[in-house]
């Protein structure tokens, strides 16, 4: 790879030397991200999208889980998602109805999260009145239960198995998966509006669980499906930024509590009798077992549970798993969890365990497109190297993997996370939704030959866990540590940040990800020194995949410029490093290389041997249908160039990328190829390919 070198009098590289003003001793400081409301987003290809996200595909989501969606009046009201809360609230248990799965609550506190976030940037009046109103529903529904308990399903249709116990199967019932929802839609509700309603609810159920959940002599429970671990550090982290807020919730507060609540779900993973053996056994024995209650016999002694196996992460304690297994929303989740938990108490034991669960979820279980879960039996994991090109990559899975990832840049300062961040959203998570905002999908095959998206679905977790990603987005841009400011995502946006007790105003200008041109200014509030970081993305060097899973056949320049003036691109961890005297009114420019290029597999990949993908940037592209005819017959010519070009009028406006293949005869026929995420947005059902056979 060419790089251009010419170094600055005024400007070195991290290390090489700088002034006293820009020492300063950051050992102790943690990595910290910009809020979401610090951030103003103004980029070409993400404001829009938010805009419809917040304006339109909110309100979607809420109104189908009101079940507005179903015309016939007594059907809608059947499903409407809220009034179990009213049920619960009237003090109605066992009646043999609710509305949705167990996990429904869940994902009602999930998209007030991710609305809530978006009102942090954009307030929104009418819609703050219509969470209200759910809110005051919610918290009636906390009343009817002396102890703050509250899992609708639970309660209207099994009250006697609470947190699954006495025969119940929390695998299924969700109760504690749901809890942390509630716990984090308050606190980002609060966030967002200052009210304290929701986040009193969420306190006094996380106080509940505290009081009957941890060592001898409380109770043995772990979320059997996790989620639940990160939102009880965040209520800790609250509370310990904020002691002033104790006094605005009107229920008792020891913050201590939550955070030894999380440690005890992640340290007493794999901690049980021993049973059921869910892969031997099979599901419906195993599932037959705990009905039982065999778990209670003498001979398993005391403080014991059954274990809920690999596919919740339970079948060995967690500082002992060697790769990440099971359910993959809910591993991905848990790792995401344990790797907050790590940012707080940098303990060795959960750095190295998370460290080893992200190498080996990305360097031989992820897909190209930031995808995980490849195999459809329990939605989970599959072995070393096993990617099909039909396999299950639930969305979720991918937002998972995604907050995963962002946690783990949290806690190391390494860029190579933000890479996989990036891969994520701009494919197997910005593809769960359609164009119009108002349709979704659940599995995302890479090739496929006949995929739709849905109005709706029996289990809408995805269009929930969407909003709270893309929402989240504006926050992972930008953050700093000390006298270190990082530019993490290349998004058109400025914010604000204190360094050294004086304020440094940061802007990004790009077309990214159609064109490679990002333009920075740094604008201090007095001439001050300090670092600047660069993410410089590894496929732009190269690094397909930090381990060789992926590889490419890029090889271009990467341009980084001063004021104009060229500097060398010589990154460690991913980011350029510029240490310098900053004066208002400062450029830096990167320049990034978006020439279509072909991506292979590690051969390792049984399932991808003689084949091949595009992308350009950050976006992996396919062939779909109705721009290429006889998909099923073609094979690329990777020899033969690429050619790009931006259509405004194609799917909101894309880069199409133009190759050329053989035919079924042997003929050379062109080929066009649109971003992944844009399929299905045409021609209902059309097929698609990721994953191309090469000539």
């Amino acid at each position: 790879m060419k790089i251009h070198v010419l170094l600055l009098p005024a400007l070195t590289l991290l290390g090489a030397g700088c002034s006293p003003e820009s020492k300063v001793d950051d050992k102790n400081l943690n990595i910290e991200f910009q809020e979401v409301n610090q951030v103003k987003v103004q980029d070409a290809f993400w404001k829009p999208r938010f805009d419809q996200w917040r304006e339109v595909t909110a309100n979607d989501v809420l109104n189908k889980f009101e079940g507005k969606h179903i015309h016939d009046t007594k059907e809608c009201e059947a499903n409407d998602t809220f009034r179990n809360f009213d049920l619960v609230a009237e003090g109605k248990r066992d009646i043999d109805h609710h509305a949705g799965a167990p996990w429904f609550d869940g994902l009602v506190y999930e998209t007030i999260r991710g609305i809530s976030d978006f009102m942090s940037c954009y307030p929104d009046t009418r819609m703050e009145q219509r969470l209200d109103a759910y809110i005051d529903r919610i918290a009636r529904a906390q009343a009817s239960e002396a102890d703050g308990y509250l899992n609708t399903y639970t309660q209207l249709m099994e009250s006697g198995h609470r947190w699954g116990e006495n025969g119940g199967m929390l695998r299924w019932q969700h109760d504690v998966y749901n809890a942390g929802m509630l716990v984090e839609a308050g606190i980002h509700y609060y966030k967002a509006t200052g009210k304290t309603k929701l986040l009193e609810v969420a306190t006094r159920f996380a106080n509940h669980m505290s009081d009957i959940m941890g060592p001898e002599p409380k109770k043995n429970i772990v979320p059997a499906h996790s989620g639940t671990e990160e939102p009880l550090v965040k209520l800790y982290w609250l509370y310990k930024s904020h002691p002033e807020l104790k006094s605005k919730v009107n229920v008792p507060v020891n913050e201590n509590n939550y955070y030894e609540l999380a440690k005890f779900w992640i340290e007493n993973r794999g901690h049980h009798c021993g049973y059921p053996l869910w892969g031997t056994w099979g599901n419906p024995a195993s599932e037959q077992w705990i009905r039982d209650v065999k778990y209670n016999n003498p001979e398993y002694g005391t403080h014991l549970r059954p274990t809920w196996g690999d596919y919740a992460q339970d079948s060995i304690p967690v500082f002992q798993q060697q790769t990440i297994e099971g359910h993959a929303v809910r591993a991905t989740l848990l790792a995401t969890g344990i790797t907050t938990a790590a940012i707080e108490n940098q303990s060795p034991e959960y750095i190295n365990t998370v460290k080893r669960l992200w190498d080996n979820m990305v360097g031989r279980r992820m897909f190209v497109t930031g995808g995980v879960g490849a195999v459809h039996f329990d939605e989970k994991f599959g072995e070393d190297y096993f990617l099909p090109t039909d396999a299950y990559l639930e969305t979720c899975a991918a937002v998972g993997a995604g907050f995963f990832s962002q946690r783990m840049n949290e806690l190391t300062g390494d860029a190579k996370y933000m890479d996989e961040l990036e891969r994520v959203v701009y494919n197997n998570v910005l593809t769960g939704i359609s164009l119009s905002g108002v349709c979704y999908t659940y599995q995302n095959p890479l090739n496929a030959e006949k995929h739709g998206r849905w109005e709706w679905h029996d289990c809408p977790c995805c269009p929930p866990m969407f909003l709270k990603i893309v929402s989240a987005l504006p926050g992972f841009i930008y953050s700093h540590k000390g006298n270190n400011v990082y530019i993490n995502l290349f998004i058109g946006s400025e914010t604000q940040m204190e360094l050294n007790g004086k304020n440094v105003l940061l802007k990004q200008e790009t077309n990214y990800p159609w064109d490679g041109t990002i333009k920075m200014s740094v604008d201090p509030e007095k001439a001050s020194t300090f670092t600047l970081n660069v993410r410089i993305p590894g496929w732009a060097r190269g690094i397909e995949n930090p381990y060789g899973l992926y590889t490419s056949d890029l090889k271009s320049d990467i341009e980084l410029k001063v004021n104009g003036e060229a500097i060398s691109v010589d990154p460690v961890n991913g980011y350029v490093a510029i240490n310098r005297k900053w004066n208002k009114g400062d450029k830096v420019e990167l320049l990034l290389p978006m020439q279509p290029r072909f991506i292979k597999a590690n051969p390792a990949v049984e399932t991808l041997k003689d084949m091949a993908t595009i992308a350009s940037g950050p976006i992996v592209y396919c062939l779909e249908g109705c721009d290429n005819q006889d998909l099923s017959d073609l094979k690329l010519n990777t020899n033969i160039p690429m050619s790009m070009g931006y259509s405004s009028e194609l799917l909101k406006g894309i880069n199409v990328i133009k190759g050329k293949a053989l035919d079924a005869k042997g003929q050379e026929v062109t080929v066009s190829a649109i971003p992944y995420y844009a399929v299905g947005n045409r021609e209902e059902g059309e097929p698609y390919k990721v994953w191309i056979p090469v000539k």
